[in-house]
């Protein structure tokens, strides 16, 4: 633990020297000026470099450098992967337990159908994890929080045959994932035997929202209620794929309040929207910081900029500038192009969000961005 510790004091000393470039917002480049904030010594190094050659900076594991960068920047990525939490998995799980059904080849579309690859994989390693967790730790049922349409669910429940309870707050996706089942439930008996579908479990879908200030006697109630059981001897398991915000911290404090609780599984996202006492000082539960440890740290505020890089993965940006794949990153280019045009003309739409337009390989400045703020200013009646 005092390693820990330790590791979090240097961590926050190292933020807070770097904060100027934390808050480095992308989408505010050209509109607060972001090149001319960064050291004279920076700007002579990076403004004639071949831009895969910034895939350097971004690199893991100490390897040989093909630029000589400034002393400052090396200092700076050492002390980075000396504080950084190893990406890599530190023990290969040795177990598997795949699904036979998303094989079938008339009824893995269900479980695919307007799910893009990335989601699919995320999905299926998750329901496996979660399947293997059930063995290691049998539980009643499993409640999934933010479940959607139900996609993590549907391979739990109709794969593996666990009983899922499923948290969504919007109604409509709730609807859409009951119609989605009873769809697999008939393509099934069209397909599969009486005995290969005897161990199927139709998802139950609770429209209902976990807040932060939800207490566990609460969160219990709904169970018993969504399931219809008459006591609390049950247990179960708390799982959740991309829980937003707050909810994934929400989902660590109902399984420390619920006894029920056996294990939990979750990969949170969008930690920029978690609360601070900062941003809501009325409120008495944040997100961040959720330790005790770090809250009574002096200078662990993480701003919203801050918080907001943690939600991107830099070995996706590595990869992209080592292959010289540079239509993805443009679009941040454009993107704040587009910003400073907003702000000059309207002020008051400053980080309003744009409605996307499809982009295509080769697109211009002026076919993506100024359709995007076509559209959002109609949209807003300007």
């Amino acid at each position: 633990m005092l390693v820990v510790k330790e590791k979090l004091e240097q961590s926050l000393a190292l933020l807070k020297k770097y904060e100027w470039l934390l808050d480095a917002y992308v989408l505010d480049f050209y509109l607060d000026d972001h090149w001319n904030k960064l050291p004279d010594v920076w700007q002579q190094h990076l403004e004639n470099i071949p831009m895969e050659y910034l895939s350097e900076l971004l690199q893991n594991e100490d390897q040989d450098h093909q630029v000589k960068w400034p002393v400052e920047l090396m200092v700076l990525q050492q002390e980075l992967r000396k504080l950084c939490i190893n990406r890599a998995p530190k023990n290969q799980h040795k177990n598997s337990l795949p699904c036979s059904l998303l094989n079938h080849p008339k009824l893995k579309y269900m479980f695919q159908k307007r799910v893009k690859p990335k989601k699919q994989h995320e999905i299926t390693r998750m329901a496996e994890i979660c399947a293997l967790s059930h063995r290691q730790t049998p539980v009643d049922f499993i409640v999934d929080f933010g479940a959607g349409v139900g996609h993590l669910a549907r391979i739990l429940g109709y794969g593996y045959g666990l009983q899922v309870c499923c948290f969504e707050m919007q109604p409509d996706l709730n609807q859409k994932a009951t119609e989605i089942d009873l769809k697999l439930e008939s393509m099934a008996a069209k397909h599969l035997s009486q005995a290969e579908t005897s161990h199927f479990q139709r998802p139950v879908h609770l429209t209902q929202r976990l807040e932060s200030s939800t207490q566990p006697a609460q969160f219990l109630s709904s169970i018993r209620n969504a399931l219809q059981l008459e006591d609390d001897k049950f247990s179960f398991g708390i799982i959740g794929l991309h829980p937003c915000g707050n909810l994934g911290p929400t989902l660590m404090r109902m399984f420390l309040g619920c006894p029920q609780a056996k294990f939990l599984n979750f990969v949170g996202c969008c930690y920029q929207k978690m609360t601070t006492q900062d941003t809501h000082s009325r409120e008495q539960v944040h997100g961040y910081p959720l330790s005790k440890f770090l809250s009574e740290q002096v200078g662990n505020y993480l701003s919203y900029e801050a918080r907001e890089i943690s939600c991107h993965a830099m070995e996706v940006y590595h990869d992209r500038l080592l292959a010289k794949d540079y239509e993805h990153l443009r679009i941040h280019s454009f993107r704040a192009a587009a910003e400073r045009i907003i702000v000059q003309q309207f002020p008051d739409l400053r980080h309003c969000a744009l409605r996307n337009v499809k982009h295509s390989p080769d697109m211009t400045f002026h076919q993506k961005p100024f359709k995007e703020l076509a559209l959002k200013l109609w949209t807003a009646g300007y």
